[in-house]
Parts: C-alpha cells; structure tokens; sequence
C-alpha cells in the first residue's frame, strides 16, 4: 500500500502549510504508479529497520498473546506517518551512499599498481 499525498489534510497539515511545502507539492503530482514503484524499490532492509522503529513507537507485544489495539488520534497518527517515511527517505540516502564508498573503494582497489620509476 503507497500513502496518498492527495488527501484531505494530508500528513495533518492545513492547506497554507501543503501550499508552502514544495516536496508536498511535488508528491501530489506524482501518479500513483510512480508512488507505487519507488515504493517497490524500499530494500528489505530499509524496510526492517523502519518497522523496528514503528514497533518501538507504538509499542510491540506478542500478537499470539495479546490481543493488542492501538488507539490514537489523527495528529499522532500523522506524526508517525510522518516519521517512518523520513526515516525511510533518510535510510534510503544512506543505503545509496553506503552503495557508493562501496563501489568506489572496489574501483579504488582493483586498480593496477604502477611500478616505481627511479
């Protein structure tokens, strides 16, 4: 499921702050195909670690013991939201810049010594 920038009162905000908010702005005219698709490209990882940081939030006890409800209003509920998907964006940076020191220390040692000149 892919969140939708075009609802009402997205992310809680009123319709001066969606007006000022150029990524806001930008999203709401993304089509949901395209929000679908960066959404497919989320690693596993990046995914772990944002559900860990939900669980952590809101709170996680064994579902095969509990019966556990969460109840919240829609300003908390906007701010988790809010929450997962900076964290995902800020996880995804780190992904891309991890994949680059990555690539570029391989290219950095692959290289051929060059020999001595005296």
């Amino acid at each position: 499921m892919v969140f939708n920038p075009n609802s009402a009162n997205f992310l809680g905000a009123d319709v001066e702050e969606q007006e000022s908010n150029e990524l806001l702005r930008y999203l709401q005219h993304q089509s949901p195909e395209v929000l679908a698709q960066v959404a497919r490209l989320v690693t596993p990882d990046v995914k772990q670690i944002i559900s860990h940081n939900v669980q952590g939030l809101v709170g996680m006890l064994p579902s095969e013991a509990f019966n556990v409800k969460i109840t919240t209003d829609r300003d908390n509920l906007a701010g988790l939201l809010a929450s997962a998907m900076m964290t995902g964006y800020f996880l995804r940076q780190m992904e891309q810049r991890m994949e680059m020191e990555d690539l570029l220390s391989g290219s950095l040692s692959i290289q051929p010594e060059r020999p001595d000149h005296q």
